[in-house]
């Protein structure tokens, strides 16, 4: 062994013959009767442990020392550069911080360096985000509402975001997405609570989310907090759970409401439309029995102003020309029977004693009877 002594059954230390480690023997304790010697030096143990040390360094202990520091010098190194090189994503900006006060730059995409560690940087997604409010997205209670005609309702929403300035988004507001969920709530809670709950229900939620972007727009723009808000959606919006079965009466009811005024509507339409068309109807009959009339009269004067002229011209034949024409008239449409007066007898006696109702009937048989006949003939011709 390296330690072993020239003389041999010496201990680990060199020492032998009941020496100690440092070659020399047990001392006596003080006052003790057996010879005193001086004990060991501190400066000599400490140098005798560095030899010690070299020794069992490879090499003899020359360069162990300046390995170890290179090393540690690499470790160091390459902490420092992984903490100063950096990559920004296409989706990120970055925002670099000497002695936390934010540089002019804005980090774009790709790798950067900075001075580690007086220098440090914050990414920040520039993104569109969603944040989810009510029930989904909030606590148990964050989606209850209170509308314009006392009713609660439970709104669900969503609110798309996108950062536009960095540096403003990290530090002009401490807690930028608290702060617009809690501007989110704010302004939907106050645009429903202007308006019945129908509207958030079906008839106006359009407008109503475009009311609430705008507000949360004008807040955060107040709060000069660097974001956009693309849009506000209306993901649900329904009674709480406790009362939902008396909702659903209340819209089926106004369903049932709104299918009787749709039938009264058309019941009332169709009625319209079949009075105006009747006094349209009316209207034109008046119109045409006026025009009738009035040609009639127009003709009748012209008729008359003619036979008046002809009448002034040949005042004997008008008048003969006007007695046939009104005895045509009159008895033109009559039942009549001629007699000659100038046959034997004068026709004396005759008139009162000839029936004239059975002669007239005994015509209507034979004017049917040859009408009939006409018509057997007729279909006879038509079948051959």
């Amino acid at each position: 062994m390296p330690w072993s002594s020239q003389n041999g059954g010496g201990g680990p230390w060199g020492g032998g013959g009941n020496k100690g480690p440092w070659g020399q023997g047990p001392q006596p304790p003080r006052g003790g009767g057996g010879g005193g010697g001086k004990p060991p030096d501190l400066d000599e143990i400490i140098r005798r442990g560095q030899d010690m040390l070299r020794r069992a360094t490879p090499g003899g202990g020359s360069g162990g020392g300046a390995l170890i520091g290179l090393i540690v010098v690499v470790f160091l190194l390459v902490i420092w550069l992984s903490q100063a090189i950096y990559t920004v994503q296409p989706d990120q900006r970055g925002v670099e911080l000497r002695f936390g006060a934010p540089k002019q730059e804005i980090a774009m995409p790709g790798l950067h360096f900075l001075w580690w560690p007086f220098e440090t940087v914050d990414r920040v997604p520039i993104v569109e985000q969603q944040m989810a409010i009510g029930s989904a997205g909030g606590g148990t209670s964050s989606g209850l509402m209170l509308t314009g005609d006392q009713n609660i309702v439970e709104v669900q929403f969503n609110v798309l975001y996108a950062v536009t300035d960095p540096k403003k988004y990290l530090f002009n507001i401490a807690t930028p997405d608290s702060t617009l969920r809690q501007v989110s709530e704010s302004a939907m809670r106050e645009v429903v609570g202007r308006r019945p709950a129908q509207d958030i229900f079906r008839d106006n939620r359009a407008a109503i989310a475009q009311e609430v972007k705008s507000i949360i727009q004008s807040t955060m723009n107040d709060y000069n907090a660097g974001l956009n808000i693309n849009a506000v959606s209306i993901e649900d919006a329904a009674p709480p759970q406790q009362v939902a079965d008396a909702f659903d009466e209340v819209q089926r009811a106004e369903q049932d409401e709104d299918r009787f005024k749709q039938e009264a509507n058309q019941y009332a339409n169709k009625k319209l439309g079949q009075a105006r068309g009747e006094a349209a109807q009316l209207r034109e009959a008046a119109d045409a029995y006026r025009q009738k009339v009035v040609n009639q009269a127009q003709g009748e004067s012209q008729r008359f102003t003619a036979v008046l002229g002809a009448y002034q011209k040949a005042p004997e034949v008008t008048r003969r020309r006007l007695y046939l024409d009104t005895m045509q008239q009159v008895l033109g449409g009559s039942n009549k029977v001629i007699l000659d007066k100038n046959a034997e007898g004068g026709g004396q006696g005759v008139v009162p004693y000839l029936p004239l109702p059975e002669v007239r009937a005994g015509q209507d048989r034979n004017q049917s009877g040859s009408s009939n006949t006409n018509q057997s003939t007729q279909g006879q011709g038509g079948n051959q």
